[in-house]
């Protein structure tokens, strides 16, 4: 998401009133997983992001922990997926960039008496309710983070923070180590949690080709598993892997 460009932030109700909020940040569709574009076209990989969304949704919603689910996004389509979910909208600074939404989030959020955020990515289609249970645990209290790396241990694809306004966000590349040192300079207990499901995004072929295996073994990812079927992902994997040979 680039600076200047308008933006909403999804919030569940108008006025909130709980312990725990998560908050899902998600790119206009018709610009995501450009380093997919050799297996998928443009509307194949706007499809499979809304696919991938409603995943971990629909995790999120079991979430015993979470009160309250959040989107932060510029994309109109949002506002429909946001509807299936029972989420609102509400105005975002135009001047924000991610960091600085997700960060005007935690603002609000505390403001409106939210003791914890968790930040999540929209393409964790294999989270599961169980992870999400575990990352939001009531030892959780502040000031402390809890931090989910990716599989590769350089991007962050879960963090927990309390209050939800104590740490400054540092998203992109080698994420997982700067929000450990930004933790620590604010004076907050940081917690690392390895969970599988969470651990995998999809953002390269290789990404997607685990995914396709780890679905084909009975890993849960309704809507992502729907378009992997639909699409004949496999056999274009396939053939992605021979050709890249």
């Amino acid at each position: 998401m680039s600076a200047g460009r308008e933006r909403v932030v999804i919030l569940s109700g108008d006025c909130l009133k709980v312990s725990t909020a998560a908050v899902i940040p998600i790119k206009q569709f018709r610009d995501v997983k450009q380093r997919l574009a050799s297996i998928l076209n443009e509307m194949e990989r706007g499809a499979l992001a809304q696919a991938m969304l409603r995943d971990v949704l629909a995790a999120s919603e079991l979430c015993q922990h979470i009160d309250s689910l959040h989107l932060i996004s510029r994309d109109p389509i949002v506002r429909d997926i946001a509807a299936e979910f029972d989420v609102e909208t509400i105005e975002e600074p135009v001047e924000a960039d991610l960091i600085g939404a997700v960060q005007h989030a935690g603002t609000v959020l505390a403001g409106k008496g939210a003791e914890r955020m968790l930040f999540l990515p929209g393409d964790v289609p294999l989270v599961t309710t169980d992870e999400l249970d575990a990352v939001l645990d009531s030892r959780m209290e502040p000031p402390m983070i809890r931090i989910v790396p990716a599989s590769d241990l350089m991007g962050t694809n879960g963090l927990a923070v309390a209050p939800p306004s104590g740490l400054t966000f540092s998203f992109g590349p080698d994420s997982f180590r700067r929000h450990l040192s930004l933790a620590s300079e604010a004076g907050l207990k940081a917690e690392v949690l390895k969970l599988p499901g969470l651990g995998l995004d999809i953002d390269t072929p290789q990404d997607l080709i685990e995914l396709n295996e780890r679905l084909a073994i009975g890993e849960t990812a309704s809507h992502t598993q729907a378009f992997v079927m639909e699409n004949g992902l496999g056999e274009r994997l396939d053939a992605w892997q021979k050709d890249s040979e």
